[in-house]
C-alpha cells in the first residue's frame, strides 16, 4: 500500500458526497424530474470513483490521489479529463438540484 494518501475525513465526506448524489438522483428520477440529468449523475456518480481507483494504482509513492489526478490531467491524460468532467458535472448538478427545491419553497 502507498504511504500517501488523503486524510479520513476528505474520504468520508468525497462518498457521502457520492451517495447522496445518487440517493437524490434517484428520487429525481422517481419524480420524473430532471430524468436525463439525473441519470447521467447517477453514472457519473458510480463510474468516477471506479475509473479514479483504477488509474491511481500506479501512482508515485510520494503523491496522493488528487496530486496524481492534477498531474495526469496536466499530461492530458484521458482518464483524468473525463474524471474532472465529471465532477464539474455533479456539482453543476447538484447548483441546479438545489435552485430548484428553492424556487419551489413558499
Amino acid at each position: 500500500m502507498y504511504g500517501e494518501t488523503l486524510p479520513n475525513w476528505f474520504w468520508a465526506i468525497y462518498y457521502l458526497f457520492l451517495l447522496t448524489t445518487f440517493v437524490s438522483a434517484i428520487i429525481s428520477i422517481t419524480k420524473k424530474k430532471r430524468i436525463y440529468r439525473s441519470i447521467l449523475a447517477i453514472l457519473f456518480a458510480v463510474i468516477i470513483p471506479v475509473v479514479s481507483v483504477i488509474n491511481s494504482v500506479d501512482r508515485a509513492e510520494n503523491m496522493n490521489e488528487f496530486e496524481h489526478l492534477v498531474s495526469q490531467f496536466q499530461n492530458g491524460a484521458i482518464w483524468s479529463v473525463f474524471t474532472i468532467i465529471g465532477y464539474l458535472f455533479l456539482i453543476v448538478w447538484w447548483m441546479t438540484f438545489n435552485r430548484r427545491k428553492a424556487e419551489s419553497l413558499p
